[in-house]
């Protein structure tokens, strides 16, 4: 094995064996050398190497240093980082299991083989909510590349039928001008325009599939429509024609209404245990929020949505006569 290898062999045994809590001996070192790369190397070659991986900007605590062993310091990722992105990713629906497990494997692999071995022990439930779509990563490198390039993507798009399959809505392929990739409601979404309509329209990226960016060039986005007000406002990513509500909430709802829009909300004193809050959103989104959260808020204005929103919950109660 040349040299430049082994100073990789070196690099790659303290990545995988070793942390703060794992210092490795040089006689360890030797050991992972001969086991897993039939390599035997004299300990001035060890110490030389691993000079050679400090000086090359590799953080290696030293003997010298902790009187335990060598191990390596500096990674691409910390604990933290990697616990934080791997729940994240196990969290997201919209990431089929297969595509979880890989890349938290990747992400793991950035440290130690215990840190590895102690997170994926302990941390994770099963999540039972992860998309059978698997494209989903593929599709985000379609949409960002159409978006960049401001081209024309063309895809189909998927529902759930009868038995729980993922098929295609209609036989015809979408057509739309990708602008922006968002996240909301616990989902990403590619935020579009079209021909067709006017101003934006969503689909979200785990119900998409066979992306494919066209030779069609995107139109320039036009000035009088605003990507990050619409998503704001799509109150649970909700179609429909927007118009401002009033909602009076309990005290006990500021938390969930903070979480929802954001600490720029504005919070409009009512009485003592209830406080308003005035958004513009779809019809739909808005009678959603109402369901969601009817132990604790109420529609105030319109009149005619408290009316409409009434006449739903009485319907609801004679279904259930």
């Amino acid at each position: 094995m040349e040299k430049k290898q082994s100073v990789l062999a070196i690099l790659d045994i303290l990545e995988t064996y070793s942390d703060e809590e794992h210092p490795l001996s040089v006689n360890q070192i030797s050991d992972h050398l001969q086991n897993e790369y039939d390599l035997k190397l004299e300990r001035r070659t060890i110490y030389s190497n691993i000079e050679l991986l400090s000086s090359g900007g590799y953080e290696i605590s030293r003997y010298e240093d902790n009187r335990k062993g060598y191990y390596l310091q500096g990674r691409k990722f910390n604990k933290g980082e990697v616990l934080l992105l791997c729940n994240a990713i196990h969290a997201s629906h919209f990431i089929s299991g297969r595509q979880s497990q890989e890349l938290i494997r990747k992400l793991l692999s950035t440290q130690s083989k215990y840190q590895a071995r102690e997170f994926t022990d302990k941390v994770y439930m099963a999540n039972p909510l992860k998309t059978a779509n698997k494209q989903l990563l593929y599709t985000i490198e379609a949409v960002s590349e159409a978006i960049r390039d401001r081209k024309v993507l063309k895809f189909t798009y998927l529902h759930y039928d009868r038995n729980k399959k993922l098929v295609p809505r209609r036989d015809e392929p979408y057509f739309f001008e990708p602008r922006y990739i968002v996240y909301a409601d616990s989902r990403a979404y590619m935020i579009a325009t079209s021909v067709h309509h006017d101003g934006f329209t969503h689909y979200r990226l785990d119900g998409m599939k066979d992306a494919q960016v066209t030779n069609e060039t995107a139109r320039p986005l036009p000035k009088n429509v605003d990507a990050y007000e619409y998503a704001r406002n799509k109150l649970f990513m909700y179609n429909g024609e927007m118009n401002y509500v009033t909602f009076k909430c309990d005290n006990a709802a500021i938390d969930q209404m903070i979480d929802i829009f954001g600490p720029e909300i504005s919070i409009i004193p009512s009485d003592e245990d209830h406080f308003f809050i005035r958004i513009r959103t779809s019809k739909t989104g808005a009678v959603y929020l109402a369901q969601q959260y009817m132990d604790h808020i109420t529609i105030h204005e319109p009149e005619e949505l408290k009316k409409e929103f009434l006449k739903k919950l009485q319907d609801t109660a004679k279904r259930y006569e």
